[in-house]
């Protein structure tokens, strides 16, 4: 009874979060003008490059991974790597940061490394990849902060008059969403507490955590956890071009944007589905779009971006099930297939 409980927490809770934000926020919008905005508002060329540059940052995780599990003397087949990772990706849609269990356990089962081992990998990513977004959203912040401050001057911005405005469902969602944050620390919390039972997995983990030290060439995965943030977010930037309305939007400004969207994405629902939408759409609409275009441009790019997630994770599966035989640990540095 416990366990279906849990079960009912972990995956029904973000999905009422996410598609309650999501009502809220496209209540009075048609189907029909969803659609319009699809097959006649969308410049499908730049869709195409945008869905085309979303694949670049996993192929690249997947290089650091493996660099990163090299100094623990496990060496998973590249291809395996990229699957896991994809794979991964699409199973965070169904329950929410189930994402990093699910690559380790993809590489034990297909090419018997170590998941304690990967998952202590896994951590030192997290740990890296939020130190550099700390760092891209504090320069995001302050070389857009001239044209804020100008922006808001010029238009005479009150940011008391905003607040009065604010609506409170707009309150409750905001409130929603940092409790769901403090949701998801505690339940990281609690399973790190569940690790440390073990001595020998605790010490994996750890010795996966440590394995940066030892990695021969750190200039090297510095630049592949640049190479993945920058694929994110041009992943982002190009979709952009596909509408009128945002096209003139600059590049510090998508940035920036891009940098808070990431953060939202932190509130535990599939892919990040309802606060992603509601700040992106918050801050085009700071940037000068009209709120209707706003929510209509995060609708279809979070959808068309999560139907290449779902589509990279079942080509993935096919790709582990048809043509990836199992096999035991590398002892030999993996080829490139």
């Amino acid at each position: 009874m416990k366990r279906i409980v849990l079960l009912i927490i972990r995956v029904g809770l973000p999905l009422f979060l996410g598609f309650a934000i999501l009502w809220w926020m496209y209540r009075d919008m048609s189907g029909a003008a969803f659609t319009d905005w699809l097959l006649h508002r969308t410049h499908w060329g730049w869709m195409a490059v945008s869905l085309l540059l979303g694949v670049v940052p996993g192929v690249v995780r997947a290089l650091r991974w493996q660099q990163a599990l090299a100094p623990l003397d496990e060496h998973p087949r590249r291809s395996v790597c990229c699957d896991a990772i994809f794979l991964s990706y699409a199973a965070s849609l169904v329950i929410p940061r189930a994402g990093e269990v699910t690559r380790c356990v993809t590489l034990k089962r297909t090419d018997g490394i170590s998941f304690t081992k990967s998952l202590g990998t896994v951590v030192t990513e997290r740990l890296v990849d939020s130190s550099l977004m700390l760092l891209f959203t504090a320069l995001a912040f302050f070389s857009q902060l001239p044209v804020l401050l100008r922006f808001l001057d010029t238009t005479g911005f009150n940011l008391r008059d905003v607040l009065r405005r604010f609506s409170a469902t707009g309150y409750l969602v905001t409130a929603v969403c940092l409790v769901a944050i403090a949701i998801l620390m505690v339940l990281l919390f609690k399973r790190l507490k569940m690790l440390q039972k073990g001595r020998d997995m605790m010490h994996d983990v750890i010795a996966g955590v440590l394995s940066l030290r030892h990695v021969r060439n750190l200039p090297l995965y510095l630049a592949y956890s640049g190479l993945i943030w920058a694929g994110y977010f041009l992943h982002f930037y190009t979709a952009f071009f596909c509408f009128d309305v945002t096209a003139h939007i600059s590049l510090s400004a998508a940035f920036l944007i891009f940098c808070i969207g990431s953060f939202a994405v932190l509130v535990p629902t599939p892919n990040g589905a309802g606060p992603w939408h509601f700040a992106v759409k918050t801050m085009l609409v700071l940037y000068g779009v009209a709120e209707a275009p706003a929510i209509m441009f995060a609708l279809v790019v979070h959808t068309v971006q999560t139907a290449l997630v779902i589509l990279l994770g079942v080509g993935a599966w096919l790709h582990l099930s048809l043509a990836i035989r199992p096999r035991r640990p590398a002892t030999s540095p993996a080829d490139a297939g």
